[in-house]
């Protein structure tokens, strides 16, 4: 079993993948969104067909008061349009898994300050933050999802 982790942003999208055990999250890479998050759908779909996802985890960027502003509503937007992307590449029989992932989302409130910060503490350079600090949020936000259903299966 495989969980993908997703941090959306208008110049790319963070990915993170788990262990088969779904203990720990490891960084996966990045999609190009050119602008716009929506654009990196069917990319997405095809890390999800590769690594043979079960789960997908999506950061929910809630205001810091907790309440959802016009981010966590494009968040929203975008995980019911992948859900209906890969609905009907499995209706048309051109998914290449036996079943739609599930989706969920999880709050990701502070995760790019707290990338910036742990790559900052790995001596990442600031000037080579702006590639990898998607990824590393993507890792977060998956790593606190896996962190939440270990603690439920307890």
């Amino acid at each position: 079993m495989t969980w993908l982790g997703v941090d959306l942003g208008d110049a790319r999208v963070g990915l993170a993948l788990s262990d088969p055990e779904l203990t720990f999250a490891h960084p996966y890479g990045n999609v190009q969104a050119y602008g716009d998050s929506f654009r990196a759908l069917d990319d997405v779909i095809t890390v999800v067909e590769d690594e043979g996802v079960e789960h997908i985890v999506v950061g929910l960027p809630l205001l810091l008061d907790g309440t959802e502003g016009k981010s966590a509503k494009k968040a929203r937007r975008w995980c019911a349009n992948l859900v209906r992307r890969m609905q009907t590449l499995a209706e048309e029989g051109d998914f290449a898994l036996a079943r739609v992932p599930t989706v969920s989302l999880q709050d990701e409130r502070l995760t790019t300050v707290t990338a910036h910060r742990q790559l900052l503490d790995a001596n990442v350079g600031s000037r080579r933050h702006r590639p990898v600090v998607d990824q590393q949020s993507a890792v977060m936000i998956l790593q606190s999802a896996l962190d939440s259903a270990l603690e439920n299966r307890k």
